[in-house]
């Protein structure tokens, strides 16, 4: 190929991608050595040194954002939203897992530029819907997907820094919703939840600057190195990544005209190539999710660890309830045993479900029943967790509490009943499917 883009890892030549075509070749010494992992699972590295277009697309697309930070993107680049080797070519210095996308003049020293006030940090969130990423400072490449605006930085104990030269982000810093009033107290006391019932999830905190608040993420694709001072890149994807989807497919139902990933793919692609830990922690994920209304949870909000010779379900995160806000869907994102509303979800439901994803039936009812009721048991001492935050509790934070504990307790109350028959149709009143639900992560 006359050009290709680059994709490396720290020092090492990963592989190339044609622009053009979207062919993707393996670098030789990348596929012989014995500490190299695969780009994707999608991509396993025996079947040797080039993959097709149809493979690498939809893979490289998933590491854009979606929606309007997308088109502010490519109104702040120049280059048009549907030329994804170009922009990842711009903004792929800094992007989910451990490889760097593209071509770049080096510009100096791998650096953090501290944000030094308050004030500034408040701007930087203010303008960020029109600067996504940064992408117009100095120095500045990075990129994160989903259509909720967010930035990659580097946080410590002396504050908050933004990545330049091609330096990686520790944390990803996710600004208060203005269309949906307490997002980061929600999104931090799912978080907080999970965690407290034993869920793998990324750790989190709030912060505030001037008038706005924001939710701090560490990132578990991210570690500091043998030598305790730097930070190494960790390798990761998502399910739509692993599956071979384009970023637009990531609901079950969805606008694309093809049917999304179901929660038998989920399941089907962990017992491929996971260990049955693996399996139960994503049915965790599963039940967690239906039980706190977080119909946002996609196939793009589950992820991997991919490391040398293993793969494994990587900690929760983007976990969200959407039960108290107006205008939000009451669909999950894939639908349970033939049911897609939380509330119309009984013990057959659960059972098809298992049936469908090669799990046993009684020992998923007991998961729910479980996981559930511990779930309940915790929620207040979230709650105050969350309160406690630099952020504070907002104006909703016990709004959100009550919505979860009253849909829990249904779910839990469900769980071993016979569903009525009108259970397995979709309510009067349901709305269509719709790519955009709401408060899309």
């Amino acid at each position: 190929m006359a050009y290709s883009v680059p994709i490396q890892f720290e020092d090492r030549a990963v592989a190339s991608v044609d622009p053009e075509t979207g062919e993707l070749a393996h670098n030789p010494e990348w596929l012989e050595s014995d500490n190299s992992f695969p780009i994707s699972l999608s991509m396993p590295l025996a079947e040797g040194p080039f993959v097709g277009g149809a493979v690498t697309i939809p893979w490289l697309s998933n590491l854009l954002p979606e929606g309007d930070p997308l088109r502010a993107l490519s109104e702040m680049t120049g280059i048009s939203s549907e030329d994804v080797m170009g922009l990842l070519n711009a903004v792929g210095g800094d992007v989910a897992g451990a490889l760097r996308i593209g071509e770049r003049e080096p510009r100096g020293t791998p650096d953090y530029h501290r944000i030094a006030e308050e004030a500034a940090l408040e701007k930087i969130i203010t303008e960020l819907p029109a600067r996504p990423f940064l992408a117009d400072e100095e120095g500045v490449s990075m990129s994160l997907a989903g259509a909720q605006n967010k930035l990659p930085v580097f946080a410590d104990d002396a504050g908050i820094a933004i990545p330049v030269n091609g330096a990686p982000s520790t944390h990803i810093l996710k600004p208060d919703n203005p269309r949906l009033l307490g997002s980061v107290q929600n999104e931090a006391l799912c978080m907080v939840l999970a965690h407290r019932i034993g869920l793998p999830v990324a750790p989190v905190t709030t912060g505030t600057a001037g008038s706005r608040s924001y939710l701090l993420v560490t990132r578990y694709d991210r570690e500091t190195a043998s030598n305790g001072t730097s930070i190494r890149r960790i390798h990761q994807e998502d399910f739509c990544q692993a599956l071979g989807r384009f970023p637009g497919a990531k609901y079950e139902f969805n606008g694309t005209g093809r049917r999304g990933p179901s929660l038998a793919n989920l399941f089907g692609l962990v017992r491929d190539h996971m260990t049955a830990r693996d399996i139960n922690r994503l049915l965790d994920a599963v039940i967690f999710n239906v039980a706190t209304g977080n119909v946002d949870a996609h196939a793009k909000n589950y992820s991997i660890l991919l490391r040398p010779g293993s793969a494994e379900l990587a900690p929760l995160y983007d976990l969200m309830s959407g039960l108290a806000w107006d205008g939000i869907t009451s669909n999950n994102a894939q639908e349970i045993g033939g049911q897609r509303r939380s509330r119309y979800i009984y013990g057959r439901h659960w059972m098809r479900m298992a049936e469908a994803a090669n799990l046993s039936g009684r020992g998923t009812i007991r998961r729910v029943e479980a996981l559930v009721a511990s779930l309940l048991t915790e929620l207040d001492a979230a709650a105050e967790e969350v309160a406690a935050m630099p952020a504070g509790p907002g104006p909703m934070l016990s709004i959100f509490v009550d919505a979860i504990r009253g849909l829990a307790t249904e779910i839990l109350a469900h769980a071993t009943k016979e569903a009525p028959p009108a259970a397995d149709a979709a309510p009067a009143g349901a709305e269509a499917a719709s790519p955009d639900r709401g408060y899309a992560l």
